[in-house]
């Protein structure tokens, strides 16, 4: 691969800005930052516009053509939260530089019948083809299937451990099975001793504290069946937890759909007809709630120092999974996360260095000498605009460039 000198351009390296530096692309890594132009090097003209990591969604779903959507947007990484990538099945993913990186969960630890399956519509069976290895699904309800699960899970490819803890109530099926305090304590027990990640699934309160009590590394949404407390704050402070707040998919659940993001014709020339019907769509099953609550705890999370992620719940095309799209809709988040009192900036790195330092993907998230050349460069300032994170200019993957983006 050629060597690739962006010039001209404002670099935010995933932490901080830069100013205006020369970034040298050799092969598919970053050589370095700032210095001379080499000798021989393809020059990308940079002025007016701001280089940044390559985005990092940290909850998604995957589906056919979903990471490639995302990398169109962007995002050349995302964190598969339930689904089929575990290490075994995305070798052809991993040196496809047209389509975002992904690593995975594999299937999350949940009772029989539990959550997700309420999700489904009955009959229900997703397309495109199975993998050559089918992830385990781990049903559990007592501490011992649970325990027994974690090194199964490891060994068959999942990049971390997830947990369902969700009675249903947010979806509409209250009294829903879900994992008791005595069997998410067993899991991540085990987990720990393997030295895995774990994650929870939860949307309550409730649910929350549970997993703060279990020792979950982080939850992979922010509750929205009410408003936070001071205690539930310093209880998830205090437990070190990152919590990926996913605000998109808790307005979709209240019934917001996607239609102004899919009205921004940034947004609208790269989505097709599916994925268009699905942005403007909405999951619809909690209309209750309040987004103002929901903003309102982000707020006080970010003021208690507790580490934001990026992430959207993105998922299927298909208009029961509404209101969100792979890519599109982590630009959504990132102005739902400035909405509630972040800094641009602050947003941007909860898509980038934040995520990459809590998943341990210390060879991405930040515009950094020696790590991949996964890298987005946009129209205008997202330091200061975040609406101009989708002036979207190049977008490289492991430093090839992505054509028609």
């Amino acid at each position: 691969m050629a060597t690739t000198a962006i010039t001209g351009a404002r670099v935010f390296d995933g932490e901080k800005t830069l100013g205006v530096q020369t970034v040298v692309l050799d092969g598919r890594k970053i050589r370095a930052i700032g210095g001379e132009v080499p000798e021989g090097a393809d020059v990308v003209d940079g002025r007016g516009a701001t280089l940044l990591p390559g985005l990092i969604d940290a909850h998604v779903h995957s589906s056919p053509g979903s990471l490639a959507l995302a990398l169109r947007f962007g995002v050349t990484t995302e964190l598969e939260m339930q689904g089929l990538n575990t290490r075994e099945n995305r070798a052809h993913v991993t040196e496809d530089d047209t389509v975002a990186d992904v690593r995975s969960a594999g299937f999350g630890i949940t009772p029989p019948g539990g959550h997700p399956s309420e999700l489904m519509p009955e009959g229900f069976r997703p397309g495109g083809d199975l993998p050559p290895v089918m992830p385990l699904m781990p049903f559990s309800t007592t501490p011992e299937q649970a325990a027994a699960y974690v090194p199964q899970l490891l060994a068959r490819g999942s990049d971390y451990i997830k947990f369902m803890v969700d009675d249903g109530s947010v979806e509409g099926h209250p009294g829903l099975p879900m994992l008791d305090q005595a069997t998410l304590n067993a899991g991540v027990a085990e987990a720990r001793k393997y030295g895995a990640l774990t994650v929870a699934h939860t949307l309550t309160l409730e649910a929350t504290r549970m997993a703060a009590e279990a020792g979950v590394d982080g939850v992979v949404h922010v509750f929205m069946d009410r408003p936070h407390t001071a205690e539930i704050v310093d209880v998830i402070a205090g437990s070190g937890m990152f919590v990926v707040p996913c605000v998109c998919l808790d307005a979709s659940m209240m019934g917001i759909t996607g239609s102004e993001l899919a009205d921004d014709p940034r947004v609208a020339r790269r989505l097709d007809d599916r994925w268009e019907k699905t942005l403007r769509a909405s999951y619809d099953r909690y209309p209750q709630g309040r987004l103002d609550d929901v903003l309102d705890t982000v707020r006080a999370l970010a003021a208690a120092g507790v580490d934001l992620l990026a992430g959207t719940d993105a998922s299927m095309a298909e208009t029961f999974f509404g209101g969100l799209a792979h890519g599109a809709s982590l630009h959504h988040e990132l102005q739902y996360l400035v909405a509630a009192g972040l800094t641009p900036a602050q947003a941007l790195r909860a898509a980038t260095a934040t995520t990459a330092r809590r998943f341990g993907l210390t060879d991405r998230g930040r515009v950094a000498e020696g790590l991949r050349a996964d890298l987005l460069l946009v129209d205008g300032d997202p330091t200061t605009n975040i609406g101009d994170s989708l002036n979207t200019r190049a977008i490289w993957r492991r430093g090839s460039r992505l054509e028609n983006c």
